[in-house]
């Protein structure tokens, strides 16, 4: 597949966990347009997952009346996916460090979203306003892909 140069698209999503893998397919359509190997498509796919996932669970707990975006804006070498809601915010930096021995060892789940989503981004930031929240991941393109 020839790597396309630019990419903008944005959906909306109901919030519910039904609608992921709608996002799981949007995100990994666009991120194999754009030219990433297999590998790089699952790992930001998972890591938008995530995002979306904590949305859909703390942002609108759970209720499935609410809606979400999906934004996709990538271009060069710049591959970027931002997930906005209108739902309760939170401070990501008072999510500790997840003890992955620990969750390992007692087979709990949760708790791993945003550990997840820092491992396979190369950034993630999350920006709250007024009623909108922002989390803004991005991924770069290592190699130029085959053609």
């Amino acid at each position: 597949m020839k790597r396309v140069d630019k990419i903008e698209n944005k959906r909306i999503f109901k919030s519910t966990t039904t609608a992921l893998s709608d996002v799981r397919q949007f995100v990994e359509e666009n991120a194999v347009s754009f030219g990433f190997e297999e590998k790089e498509v699952s790992e930001i796919t998972l890591a938008v997952d995530e995002a979306c996932t904590n949305v859909i669970k703390h942002a609108y707990k759970g209720d499935p009346n609410f809606e979400f975006e999906v934004r996709i804006i990538a271009g060069g070498i710049e591959f970027q996916v931002v997930v906005r809601d209108w739902g309760a915010s939170f401070k990501p930096e008072e999510v500790p460090v997840p003890n992955i021995k620990g969750k390992i060892g007692r087979h709990k789940a949760g708790g791993l979203g945003i550990f997840l989503m820092r491992k396979l981004m190369d950034t993630v930031e999350y920006q709250g306003k007024e009623a909108v929240n922002e989390v803004r991941l991005v991924r770069y393109l290592k190699n130029e892909p085959k053609s």
